[in-house]
C-alpha cells in the first residue's frame, strides 16, 4: 500500500468502529480466501507491457489457420536491428513494472534455439542462427529493472498441426505423444534456462492430462513454483485469470476470488466473467489489449502502414482507468517491426501514456488510512476532484463487498457513487466536481476492512 504525503490541504481522518458489519450482523471471516505472496506483488505492478514478433511480420499473407500445411521458411526471419533494450525502456518508460515476451505463438515458430525441433532462430539468418531474442529479452529486463515474463502457448502450434485447445488435429495418438514431448521440452527450457519469471502466458489455458496434455501443474511447481500463470493449470496456487476480452476492458465488479481458476480461448468475448466474492479461490483477472486497435492480426503483430491505428491517449487512459482501475492488472500488447524494434509512432504514444498517468496520479490532494468501515477526508478549502482513489490491503483478502461515496458540498455529504469491489485498486471518476472533503463508508464486508484512499 502507497502513503502519499501532503502538505498543502489539512485532513481529518474519521474512523468509526472497528466491527464488522453485514446487515446489521458481525462479519464471518471463516470463508476468507487469501492471495499468496506473488499474487498480492503481480497485483502492486499494475502495469506490463506484452511483446509480439513472428514470421507473419516478414510475410503478412500468412494465416495459420488458414495454411496448416504450410509455414513460412525460417530464413524469412531476420530482424537485423533487433534491439531489446529499446523494447524494454520504452515500456518502463510507458509505466510498465514487468513484461511479456511471446516466445512461441501459434506459427510454431520458436524465438530463442529450442532443442525440441529446427523451427526456430537456430535456422534463420538473423545472427548467423546464433541468437537467442528470449535471452536478450530477459537481460534488458534485469537491466531496467522491469520484472521478466514468457508466454509460450501450448494450446495451439500450426508447425504440428495443433489447435485449441492443445490436441493435434488428425487425432493420432502418436502424433500427440510427439507433441506433448515438444510442449513438455521447451516448457522446461523456458522455464530452467533464463532465472526465475514474474508470469508465464497460456493463451488458451491449459489442457490437463486427463484430457491427452502434460502435467504442467508439476513441471510449474518443479521449475517456477513463484510465477504467476495467466490460465495455468488448475491447482496452481500463483493463477489469474482472463477478463474475457481483448480490448482492455474489465468488468465491473471484478473481484479477485472466483469459483474456478477460469480459463478461456483468448479468442472470443466471454461474458459475465466477474469472479465471486465468495469464490474458493484467489485469482485475479489481468486484461490484455494491443496499443494498435483494429489493426494486422488484432493488433498484437507490426504491419507496415498501420500507424494511424495506434490508440489515442484518451483512449489509453480510459483503458487504465477500467483495468487498473477495477481490480485487474493492464498488460498492453507491444508491436515489434521487420527492423526488430518498437516503431516510432507506438514509442512515442508509450511514453506519453506513462508521462499521463504519473501527470493525473502523481500529487494527492488528500490521503487517509482506515480500519474500519469508514473514513473522512476534509480539506481546507473547496477543491476539484478528478479522481479518488481506493486500495484495499489485499493481503488481508477482499473484505470490501459494497461502499458509498460522498463528497462534502456546502456542508453537507452528496452522494458521489456506489460501488462493490475494491481489491488492490479501484478509481473512482469524478470529474472535476469541487468538493471541501470526501467520505467512504463501507456498507457490507466480510470483516473488518483495512483499506486507504488518495484523492486527485
Amino acid at each position: 500500500m502507497k502513503n502519499v504525503l501532503f502538505s498543502l490541504l489539512t485532513m481529518t481522518c474519521i474512523i468509526t468502529a472497528n466491527s464488522c458489519v453485514d446487515g446489521g450482523q458481525e462479519a464471518d471471516q471463516s470463508n476468507e480466501v487469501l492471495p499468496t505472496a506473488a499474487q498480492v506483488a503481480w497485483a502492486e505492478a499494475e502495469v506490463g507491457a506484452m511483446f509480439h514478433l513472428d514470421v507473419q511480420v516478414f510475410e503478412p499473407d500468412y494465416k495459420w489457420r488458414e495454411t496448416r500445411d504450410y509455414q513460412p521458411d525460417p530464413s524469412v526471419f531476420n530482424p537485423k536491428d533487433l534491439d531489446t533494450d529499446q523494447w524494454i525502456s520504452t515500456a518502463k518508460a510507458g509505466g510498465a513494472n514487468y513484461a511479456i515476451l511471446v516466445a512461441k505463438h501459434c506459427s510454431g515458430f520458436s524465438l530463442w534455439p529450442t532443442k525440441a525441433h529446427d523451427y526456430s532462430v537456430k535456422s534463420s539468418p538473423w545472427r548467423n542462427g546464433e541468437g537467442d531474442i528470449v535471452r536478450d529479452f530477459i537481460e534488458s529486463c534485469k537491466k531496467y529493472g522491469v520484472k521478466p515474463g514468457l508466454y509460450a502457448s501450448a494450446s495451439a502450434n500450426a508447425y504440428y498441426h495443433v489447435d485449441n485447445p492443445g490436441l493435434v488435429l488428425s487425432g493420432d495418438s502418436a502424433e500427440q505423444e510427439i507433441y506433448n514431448e515438444v510442449v513438455k521440452t521447451q516448457l522446461t527450457e523456458l522455464w530452467s534456462e533464463y532465472g526465475d519469471l514474474f508470469e508465464i502466458w497460456f493463451d488458451g489455458g491449459v489442457l490437463p492430462p486427463e484430457k491427452g496434455g502434460i502435467d504442467v501443474h508439476t513441471l510449474v511447481n518443479k521449475y517456477q513454483p513463484n510465477t504467476i500463470a495467466f490460465q495455468g493449470p488448475f491447482g496452481y496456487e500463483n493463477n489469474i485469470r482472463w477478463v474475457g476480452n481483448e480490448d482492455g476492458v474489465a468488468p465491473y465488479p471484478c473481484w479477485s476470488r472466483a469459483d474456478s481458476t477460469t480459463t478461456a480461448t483468448g479468442m472470443i468475448q466471454i461474458k459475465g466473467l466477474n469472479g465471486n466474492p465468495d469464490g474458493a479461490y484467489w485469482c485475479p483477472g489481468e486484461a490484455d489489449f494491443a496499443l494498435r486497435q483494429h489493426a494486422f492480426q488484432g493488433g498484437w503483430f507490426w504491419h507496415e502502414g498501420e500507424e494511424d491505428k495506434i490508440r489515442s491517449l484518451d483512449n489509453l487512459m480510459a483503458r487504465y482507468v477500467e483495468s487498473v482501475g477495477r481490480n485487474t492488472n493492464l498488460l498492453l500488447g507491444v508491436v515489434i517491426d521487420d527492423r526488430g524494434l518498437i516503431p516510432a509512432a507506438d514509442s512515442i504514444r508509450i511514453v506519453e501514456f506513462g508521462k499521463e498517468v504519473e501527470r493525473k496520479f502523481s500529487n494527492s490532494l488528500a490521503y487517509g488510512s482506515a480500519k474500519g468501515p469508514s473514513l473522512s477526508l476534509e480539506f481546507s478549502q473547496v477543491q476539484p476532484v478528478n479522481y479518488v482513489v481506493i486500495e484495499e490491503d489485499i493481503s488481508k483478502g477482499e473484505r470490501i463487498r459494497e461502499y458509498s461515496l460522498y463528497g462534502m458540498k456546502d456542508g453537507n455529504w452528496e452522494l458521489v457513487s456506489e460501488g462493490s469491489s475494491v481489491g488492490n485498486k479501484r478509481i473512482e471518476v469524478v470529474n472535476g466536481s469541487s468538493y471541501s472533503g470526501v467520505k467512504m463508508e463501507v456498507t457490507k464486508m466480510s470483516a473488518e476492512p483495512h483499506f486507504e484512499i488518495n484523492v486527485y
